[in-house]
């Protein structure tokens, strides 16, 4: 394996550079920062010694591990983005590097007396006597999805480094904005050529996924009229109140801090409000399409009842599709998922499949003829300050993706 420091010093020369996406923007990348991750990553991978590296005008970077053995096996891919979530700043990253993490609270921010502590985040004990890369309480850290990125280009360094390891012909992806969900958009699925892949872009060590939610984003304007307050009787209409009409009609249990498991919600995430205009931002999930579909009818009954009882258009509702559960393209190829959970069991790690409570690229992939569950990569927190990665999560990530390869040029013979 790659030594410890080698690893960190990677994924802190990632994680130091600010690839926030912007879902305000309609280029892509979204975000012209990201082209200096893009172009470090494009060098580094022809650096290490990988074929056919390439970079095209939308920043997405495509290279090729070719097989070491003489028989024919299929063509897996591993796909990683290199944005961060516009949740939190992603601006001026200042890593910290906890060594045999101890189990108690670690202080992120003296000044600011920002605490990351084990009993509100429990799974911090798990990590005791690990070494654990934190944030210094004011940005988020960017795991998700720089130590994907990390594993992807170490695993590819450890494979050409170790020729004794035998495997096909490896494809591998890094893509911008998936956290604005555009990562898969322009991801030319011909030219990466594979017959599956692998997102690793999960969190804790052993997930390993291929259902997630249908997802759709919802944009709720709320027309008011604004008159002087003193002579408002009969004139006034306040976007403001029946904004706040229909945020009560809507489930007030479904939603994401009441739901677990493959319990779907709505997720009010943003609110802009004035007399005479206030602006709705949700996010519909749910992993069942029936109920998802059923939730997006909801709402927009609700927009139109209250359009009826007022007369007049109150409510505008704008609902897009985002993603659909890939659980539909990938359970046909049942046999991708087999071999991930195989190279965990391979390496004494406890596979623990399950629902993802989100989605990633590989759920477009999936739709696009690419079959991609997702495997963990190791971080938790994800979007905000209190975001960390055990290093140990990394070097066990970086290890199935190689074990993934070699079995998968083991079942071809």
């Amino acid at each position: 394996m790659l030594s410890k420091q080698h690893i960190i010093n990677r994924f802190i020369s990632y994680v130091t550079i600010d690839t926030e996406s912007d879902p305000e923007s309609n280029s892509t990348p979204s975000s012209d920062k990201q082209w200096d991750l893009a172009n470090k990553l494009y060098q580094e991978l022809i650096d290490i010694g990988l074929n056919d590296v390439t970079i095209d005008e939308n920043a997405y970077i495509m290279a090729t591990l070719p097989s070491n053995v003489g028989h024919s096996v299929p063509t897996i891919g591993f796909v990683s983005h290199f944005d961060t979530s516009p949740d939190f700043t992603g601006a001026n990253v200042n890593p910290q590097i906890i060594e045999n993490y101890d189990g108690k609270d670690i202080v992120l921010n003296i000044e600011q007396n920002i605490v990351l502590s084990p009993d509100y985040f429990e799974d911090l004990l798990l990590y005791k006597g690990q070494t654990l890369i934190t944030t210094d309480g004011t940005t988020l850290l960017g795991a998700d999805d720089k130590a994907g990125i990390c594993e992807i280009v170490s695993a590819m360094e450890y494979l050409i480094a170790h020729p004794e390891i035998k495997h096909g012909k490896i494809r591998i992806c890094f893509t911008p904005d998936e956290e604005i969900g555009r990562g898969a958009h322009k991801f030319d699925i011909k030219k990466f050529d594979a017959d599956w892949a692998y997102t690793v872009d999960g969190s804790q060590v052993g997930e390993l996924e291929y259902e997630n939610f249908n997802a759709a984003a919802a944009k709720v304007k709320i027309n008011g009229k604004i008159v002087h307050p003193g002579y408002a009787k009969g004139k006034m209409v306040n976007a403001m109140y029946y904004a706040s009409e229909f945020i009560n009609a809507l489930p007030k249990q479904e939603v994401p801090e009441l739901t677990e498991g493959y319990e779907g919600f709505f997720h009010l995430y943003s609110i802009e409000g004035k007399v005479e205009e206030t602006n709705l931002q949700y996010i519909i999930r749910d992993h069942d399409f029936e109920k998802f579909e059923a939730r997006k009818v909801l709402m927009q009954k609700v927009a139109d009842e209250m359009n009826l009882r007022y007369g007049k258009t109150v409510i505008e509702l704008d609902i897009k599709d985002q993603y659909f559960n890939m659980k539909e393209k990938v359970e046909p190829v049942m046999h991708i998922v087999d071999i991930a959970e195989e190279a965990m069991k391979a390496l004494n790690i406890n596979p623990l499949i399950k629902p993802i409570r989100g989605g990633t690229d590989g759920s477009q992939l999936s739709y696009m003829g690419l079959p991609c569950p997702n495997i963990f990569a190791g971080g938790h927190n994800f979007h905000g300050r209190y975001e960390y990665v055990p290093v140990e999560s990394i070097e066990k990530a970086i290890k199935v993706i190689c074990k993934i390869a070699e079995l998968t040029q083991k079942k071809a013979k």
